[in-house]
């Protein structure tokens, strides 16, 4: 059995398995990771952290989904 931990995601909250990086916090909800930005406990994360930066618990994300349009 997989150990999950406890996350907030836009309000909501998420059990998702103990040692995802960010990275693969998207792609466990499954957003695509070029359309996206991400604030994490009230911070802005650069995407440059986003395959080093490990989820925690009791982590709060704020995920924007762009949308393109015309």
């Amino acid at each position: 059995m997989t150990e999950a931990i406890r996350i907030m995601v836009n309000g909501d909250a998420h059990e998702v398995p103990a040692g995802l990086r960010v990275l693969g916090l998207l792609s466990h909800l499954g957003l695509p990771a070029d359309r996206v930005a991400i604030e994490r406990n009230l911070e802005i994360l650069p995407r440059s952290e986003w395959l080093a930066a490990q989820v925690q618990p009791g982590d709060r994300y704020e995920i924007v989904h762009m949308v393109g349009g015309g």
